[in-house]
């Protein structure tokens, strides 16, 4: 297990360096002055010629990469171009929206769905399971964004229970920051929800009809016993794949979801910049993405080493 989590860990480190490497050659290559942009149209050469001296974009591309590229390793992430603060603050400040918001519709996608896609294949035929499997089709096919804007006019504006955006500082009040992530958090799980209704559904009713599953019918156990003692694990593969993947879209939807609800939070923070063309503060923020989705999949591919045995024995060998 050791050398298998190594060979997973020399695998993300070399992912990091190419994402890092694309992330910035794309915002390099992006059209325009960043300084002209900040100071204007009106701005003197002179003056656009002095703001690029002291942010330090006419030193060369290679060496701005690793400038970079260091300061992240000890935590170092520049200074924000329009906010003159440093970028790691602003990004640390912003975590505490967004973490919370991508943890909990990670619990609410994984306790919405995968209830419903045991319940759908135990009911396999049924009217249960055409019923769950075509609100799973819907909730695929709606995005996040539109289920916030059903969930705010439901909640909020009729039922007044929840507010329908904005952030209670959790230093206020640990209570209203909570409700103030609720309707958020269910627009962001609920179309995960729906799809990892139908993975773990169509995992649970091939498993069913495994050779396994038999001998453990044939041993006196019920089909429940038999799916939950030995088909459930089996099972989880692909759901695992499903569940590292939403992670990274969950993340995404961030920059939408808190948008709409005008939170606060890193994905926010990103729109924001990309508008005031604050390329700093935009490759920064994105790298944490990218940081926090791969470090996912990590923890994913450690998981299926625990799930099944042979792909350690396979790595080992």
């Amino acid at each position: 297990m050791i050398w298998f989590a190594l060979q997973k860990l020399l695998g993300l480190v070399a992912t990091l360096l190419v994402a890092a490497a694309i992330t910035f050659i794309a915002l390099d290559l992006l059209p325009g002055d960043t300084a002209r942009f900040i100071l204007g149209i009106n701005a003197t050469p002179e003056s656009v010629e002095a703001l690029r001296e002291q942010l330090g974009l006419n030193a060369p591309a290679l060496e701005r990469f690793f400038t970079w590229l260091r300061g992240m390793f000890v935590g170092d992430f520049g200074m924000s171009y329009t906010q003159r603060e440093p970028v790691a603050g602003l990004i640390a400040g912003r975590l505490g929206v967004t973490l919370p918001l991508t943890f909990f519709a990670m619990i609410l996608s994984a306790g919405i769905g995968l209830p419903i896609g045991i319940l759908a294949a135990r009911k396999r035929g049924s009217a249960v399971d055409t019923g769950l499997m075509t609100l799973s089709q819907l909730g695929v096919a709606v995005p996040n964004f539109w289920f916030g804007m059903l969930l705010v006019l439901l909640f909020a504006v009729t039922l007044r229970w929840l507010p329908p955006g904005g952030f209670v500082p959790w230093g206020d009040n640990v209570f209203g920051a909570l409700g103030s992530l609720i309707l958020p958090s269910f627009a962001l799980a609920l179309p995960q929800a729906a799809i990892l209704a139908r993975v773990m559904r169509t995992a649970l009713v091939d498993v069913q009809s495994s050779d396994y599953i038999r001998t453990a019918r044939a041993k006196g156990l019920t089909m429940s016993e038999a799916v939950w003692r030995h088909g459930v694990r089996n099972a989880m593969l692909p759901v695992l794949t499903i569940l590292g993947l939403q992670f990274a879209y969950l993340v995404a939807g961030t920059v939408i979801v808190e948008n709409v609800f005008y939170l606060p939070g890193l994905g926010r923070l990103i729109f924001d910049a990309i508008s005031a063309r604050d390329l700093i503060l935009v490759r920064s923020s994105v790298m944490i993405l990218i940081v926090a989705v791969i470090g996912t999949m990590f923890l994913t591919e450690l998981a299926y080493g625990w799930v099944d045995p042979r792909l350690r024995a396979r790595r080992d060998e």
